[in-house]
């Protein structure tokens, strides 16, 4: 289901790309991005009940989601890819983007020093993630949204402050795992004998 949530992003982006040229690309957005959603729901749900998470599930689940985040940050924060009113600002993205690059700098350097493979996912970056979703979900559906809310506005701007204030919070919680990962690793060589 990872697999498929990967090779997803490709129409995704292709509709996206498209948005201000084809009429029913937001659409088109939304259906792949609503199966992508349900996809991911029920691959973790299924892992978890049958007891089939593997290493290789743990490192592409999180994979797939900061494709996805990507892409539709980078696409719906440029003038030319967005919807016409709802473009995420400049200072999001680069919050988002911030963030995965922080990450995966982390986990690389981590492995070329330990020589281990170290994921672990915390709460606050599963929140993260969930907040940029819901970003996107908001940003796709605005037109939408606004002829029954009122508020869209704020809560784009709630969204907005959330996602980055979560993507500084994630890069934080990161690297203290990170650095504990370190001194427990150190402590164990110190403590094996030569």
């Amino acid at each position: 289901m990872t697999m498929l949530r990967i090779i997803l992003i490709g129409p995704f982006v292709v509709a996206l790309v498209n948005l201000q040229t084809w009429w029913w690309a937001r659409y088109g957005a939304l259906l792949i991005f609503a199966l992508m959603a349900m996809s991911d729901a029920l691959d973790g749900w299924l892992a978890r009940r049958f007891r089939q998470e593997t290493p290789l599930g743990r490192f592409l689940d999180p994979l797939a989601d900061k494709l996805l985040i990507t892409c539709a940050m980078i696409l719906l924060g440029l003038g030319s890819t967005t919807i016409p009113g709802y473009k995420i600002p400049s200072w999001v993205v680069v919050s988002a983007l911030g963030k995965d690059l922080f990450v995966i700098v982390g986990f690389f350097l981590i492995f070329i020093v330990t020589g281990h493979v170290f994921i672990r996912v915390g709460w606050v970056g599963k929140l993260c993630t969930d907040f940029q979703m819901v970003l996107v979900l908001v940003v796709l559906l605005g037109p939408d949204l606004s002829r029954v809310v009122g508020f869209i506005h704020t809560l784009l701007w709630m969204l907005w402050i959330g996602s980055a204030a979560f993507a500084v919070l994630t890069c934080w919680q990161y690297f203290r795992v990170g650095m504990r990962f370190l001194h427990v690793l150190s402590q164990r060589e110190k403590e094996e004998p030569a």
